[in-house]
């Protein structure tokens, strides 16, 4: 099977605010708008708000995003000033990397994250 493009589907209970969140609190730009649903830049993917939940968010399980950001500190900032739902504050994993987590109207968990220079996701491998 080839792929040739993909993109995650979000199905919010409340699809004007779930939209104003991803633009407005996240900053997302918008790659094209239709009749019912939103379609934003995702790095190197797409995100899509359209449609409506058929079941309250509580019952929904299992989805959350990764966002990759150059500044975790200035992303953090950003995002508090513009009043998102931040569930842990920044720290350094075990694994490296620097995380934060928050949510959107719905409970969708969001990942920022950081990868500092000197972990290994920074190194061209393939010349070892």
């Amino acid at each position: 099977m080839e792929i040739l493009a993909g993109r995650v589907l979000l199905r919010p209970a409340d699809p004007d605010v779930t939209t104003a969140f991803y633009r407005d609190v996240l900053g997302l730009a918008v790659y094209r708008e239709f009749p019912g649903g939103t379609v934003f830049f995702l790095g190197g993917g797409f995100l899509e708000v359209s449609g409506h939940a058929a079941e309250p968010p509580a019952e929904r399980t299992g989805v959350a995003l990764w966002m990759q950001v150059r500044d975790i500190a200035a992303a953090h900032k950003e995002l508090a000033d513009r009043g998102a739902t931040i569930v842990r504050e920044p720290r350094r994993e075990p694994w490296g990397l620097d995380e934060m987590w928050l949510t959107d109207p719905d409970g969708v968990k969001i990942g920022i994250v950081e990868i500092p220079p000197e972990h290994p996701l920074r190194r061209d491998t393939r010349g070892e």
